[in-house]
């Protein structure tokens, strides 16, 4: 101990008269200062050993959406963008809903296993060392429509993305351990969604089948388990040749020269490489596509009971839900009624009991002031709106305690039923200039413009200006609202329950209340053996 106190001593000692500073003779910056250090540069001046800055200047150049058409029927799109960096891409007209002759989950697969091993990469940590060269990062989503392979990267690394999207796209190996990967990966995926406290991507599935009964839509987008041992190498390949044709492609491009994404298209994607699964010397864009399905929206409803009184995964208690959606068939984002439905989308809106976070993110909507702000026993009540193709499904998903199942259904179909009949210019003004403010901040994001302009080439050939939707959303009139609602309810009811499922009412009591004028399900008539 007196050791320990004379070294604590003979250190006073030695700091006495230096400054009160941890490290009083470390300079600020690691450079020496014989060596241009930074701290005595002035501001005004380039500093050593960085790429010279570029900036954006302001300009009379417009930046369009060109489009260009190759032989096989292969559709380039791009829009430049000042930046160092771009966003490449193809979508394919490929999703679950193409999978009615084939095993549910194919797309699924396709996504767990893109930008695997090539004849050009034997892994995936190839092809991300090799984006890592160019600043690159990738990804692939499939979902009932579409499936998109997209990267990232500086712009100068253009040949490169395109070589590798090339690559994955039409010449994938899927070798076994792969494929038994991702086989793995997507069982975990789905017993995770089933343990999941909110059950929200299963409720999508649900309604969707019960809204397309076995059809198109309606079938699965997460591959059932029981399909994960069936689908092979051989069903993939399979699949690729009757749905991945150029004629149901789009090569995407956010920040890059149009002429020189189209060259390299014709490099890549025609000239150089064939895809696959097709013989040798056979050219791709050849075949014949499969049939288009056309979706049959039929309504019903699809119930799963289950115990959710112990669904918390940690220590912390949830509350015991049941969870139910409403869905009425809608429109396709190409049907003229397609903004009006996105704007009464909006005007509901909603969300959790606990998810207001103040105004602008849904607080005067009018699933929270009708229904959370009124009924403190319900704990979600949200709005949501798909469109595809040929259809759309319009759906809110409510959940409260079992106990309140048949309330919450009314209180529910009330809502519904109300937008027929009343639309208050505040709330449609609120509502018109909320989605106008999404648009415009998403459509600053450049893979959202990617997206964006590779979905609108894919639907029509065409690609609508930000502008167009603008002003096509302030256009809307609570006229438009009442009667887009109005449209909505003459659909048959598609309904989805999930829970404790002992109060749900009848599927046709609940179709009656959507069908009445004040939205209120039958009353509950006791039995009786005499007269009233």
């Amino acid at each position: 101990m007196f050791k320990m106190a004379a070294r604590l001593l003979s250190r006073v000692v030695r700091l006495k008269g230096q400054r009160n500073c941890k490290y009083p003779n470390r300079s600020l910056c690691s450079v020496k200062a014989e060596d241009n250090d930074i701290t005595k540069i002035s501001l005004t001046d380039k500093l050593p050993g960085l790429p010279t800055p570029q900036y954006a200047k302001a300009t009379c150049q417009s930046y369009d959406t060109h489009i260009t058409t190759l032989d096989n029927g292969l559709r380039i799109a791009s829009e430049n963008k000042f930046g160092q960096f771009c966003t490449v891409g193809i979508l394919l007209e490929s999703g679950s809903r193409f999978e009615a002759l084939y095993p549910s989950g194919i797309v699924h697969f396709l996504e767990k296993m893109s930008f695997g091993p090539t004849p050009l990469w034997s892994s995936k940590d190839k092809i991300l060392q090799e984006l890592e060269k160019v600043g690159g990062i990738c990804d692939c989503q499939g979902s009932r429509d579409t499936l998109v392979y997209a990267a990232s990267a500086r712009t100068y690394g253009l040949e490169s993305v395109m070589n590798i999207l090339s690559d994955v796209v039409l010449r994938p190996v899927y070798p076994d351990e792969q494929i038994e990967d991702a086989r793995q990966a997507i069982r975990f995926e789905i017993e995770a969604m089933h343990m999941d406290p909110n059950p929200e991507q299963l409720l999508v599935e649900m309604i969707h089948a019960a809204a397309y009964r076995s059809n198109t839509l309606g079938l699965p987008r997460v591959c059932p388990e029981e399909n994960t041992d069936i689908i092979t190498r051989q069903t993939l390949y399979s699949y690729m040749k009757g749905r991945h044709h150029p004629k149901t492609a789009v090569i995407a491009g956010v920040g890059v020269d149009h002429e020189k994404l189209v060259s390299l298209a014709q490099k890549y994607f025609v000239e150089q490489k064939t895809p696959v699964w097709l013989p040798d010397g056979e050219v791709w864009g050849k075949q014949e596509i499969e049939t288009k399905c056309i979706s049959q929206y039929t309504g019903g409803i699809l119930q799963v009971e289950k115990d959710l009184s112990n669904v918390s995964l940690g220590p912390t208690p949830m509350p015991e839900l049941a969870h139910v959606v409403f869905g009425l068939e809608s429109c396709s984002h190409k049907d003229p009624d397609f903004i009006a439905f996105c704007v009464l989308n909006m005007m509901l809106g909603g969300g959790g009991s606990f998810s207001a976070g103040g105004p602008g993110k849904g607080m005067y909507t009018r699933l929270y002031l009708n229904v959370l702000n009124r009924h403190v026993w319900i704990e979600n009540a949200t709005a949501y709106n798909h469109a595809y193709e040929d259809s759309g499904l319009f759906c809110i998903h409510a959940s409260a305690h079992p106990s309140k199942l048949r309330e919450l259904v009314e209180v529910i179909i009330r809502e519904i039923v109300f937008t027929t009949s009343m639309v208050y210019p505040e709330e449609l003004n609120r509502a018109k200039r909320q989605l106008q403010s999404m648009l415009m901040m998403n459509l600053e994001v450049r893979p959202v413009v990617f997206e964006d302009i590779g979905r609108q080439v894919l639907a029509g050939s065409v690609r609508r200006t930000p502008q167009y939707y603008y002003d096509q959303i302030g256009n809307i009139s609570e006229r438009d609202i009442q009667r887009v609602a109005s449209r909505m309810i003459k659909s048959k009811l598609s309904v989805a329950a999930y829970g404790s499922l002992s109060g749900l009412p009848s599927y046709e009591d609940m179709e009656t209340a959507v069908l009445s004028k004040d939205g209120r399900l039958p009353s509950k008539q006791s039995f009786s053996f005499f007269r009233r």
